[in-house]
């Protein structure tokens, strides 16, 4: 099998921390700079699998870049430089303790509490009469609190976040401005794609002069549903599923296998081939979403190629 990135422990020159997230690692240089490798985890259900996937952090790191580099005009952003296929390098920031989820269409959770007979989601009015994947008349923000690792994130409404202080009303409207003009460029990419993005996450953080800049990863599949534009009509029409770019064929194949994160339920065991299967449709993924071929990383001494791109970058500052 290739070679992938699980855990790293690297010490680079003048770190002073590290945190090690669901599927990423951030090493906190100086109090100045955060270096993050997407590692080759995968997390469903807020739980992280036994087994990696070839080339996923690569995947999402590149998209990543990609994606910013192609809203920055619109919305500042953290990112500084990516001296490693597997590694974004940007600004310290103390993120926002929520998690900025936008919807296009009745899909996902969205869906789900929708066929339970709610009609609100996060203080959300959702209209009646909608068949799951209808377009909202409009976008909606449905936030959600970030929840540390082994937790799961949990919907909230704008009010709870205010009279809760999470955010002041002041950073929270910012937020959600830069949440919408974030996800219609990304419609209006994803279109030029023969893609329809359906819902995404964004997620934000304030450097250390006070500027509010989106971190993390931006329309990537993990944090993203996109659907085929070809067909979506006839396909709503007819009551059938659609057909989707996402993070969801490996939902569905742990739940036809008895696993949805939930207590007492045993994780399925990946094979080779399935991995491996995996692997390809990640890079199917990139290759629809970005347009771009996708170059597979010398992956033969991945944490020493991770160690001298880093070092050498931080050493050159």
């Amino acid at each position: 099998m290739i070679n992938t990135i699980n855990q790293t422990n690297f010490h680079f020159p003048n770190q002073k921390s590290v945190y090690k997230g669901k599927v990423r690692e951030v090493y906190n240089i100086n109090d100045d700079l955060l270096v993050m490798i997407a590692s080759d985890r995968l997390s469903a259900f807020d739980v992280i699998m036994p087994r990696q996937i070839p080339y996923k952090g690569q995947i999402l790191n590149q998209i990543a870049t990609k994606m910013m580099q192609e809203t920055e005009d619109l919305v500042p952003n953290w990112l500084i430089a990516n001296p490693d296929e597997n590694v974004a390098v940007g600004h310290l920031c103390e993120p926002f303790k929520v998690e900025m989820v936008i919807r296009g269409y009745l899909s996902g959770h969205a869906a789900r509490e929708y066929h339970s007979g709610k009609r609100t989601l996060c203080g959300v009015f959702m209209p009646e009469g909608m068949k799951e994947n209808d377009r909202f008349p409009e976008p909606i923000i449905t936030p959600s609190t970030k929840a540390d690792n082994g937790e799961h994130d949990e919907d909230i409404t704008r009010e709870d976040i205010l009279a809760k202080g999470i955010v002041s009303e002041e950073d929270y409207l910012i937020l959600e401005d830069y949440t919408r003009k974030l996800f219609e460029r990304g419609t209006e990419i994803a279109a030029k794609r023969g893609l329809i993005l359906v819902d995404t996450k964004y997620e934000f953080g304030k450097t250390n002069d006070g500027k509010i800049v989106l971190i993390d990863e931006i329309h990537t599949p993990d944090s993203s549903r996109y659907f085929y534009a070809n067909g979506y009509e006839e396909r709503q029409e007819k009551g059938e599923k659609q057909k989707q770019l996402s993070k969801e064929f490996v939902r569905q194949w742990l739940i036809e296998n008895g696993f949805q994160g939930k207590e007492g339920q045993q994780i399925p065991e990946m094979s080779d081939e399935k991995i491996l299967e995996i692997s390809d449709r990640y890079i199917e993924l990139f290759e629809q979403i970005t347009g771009d071929t996708f170059v597979k990383a010398d992956t033969s001494n991945v944490l020493g190629r991770i160690d001298k791109n880093v070092t050498g970058f931080i050493q050159s500052l």
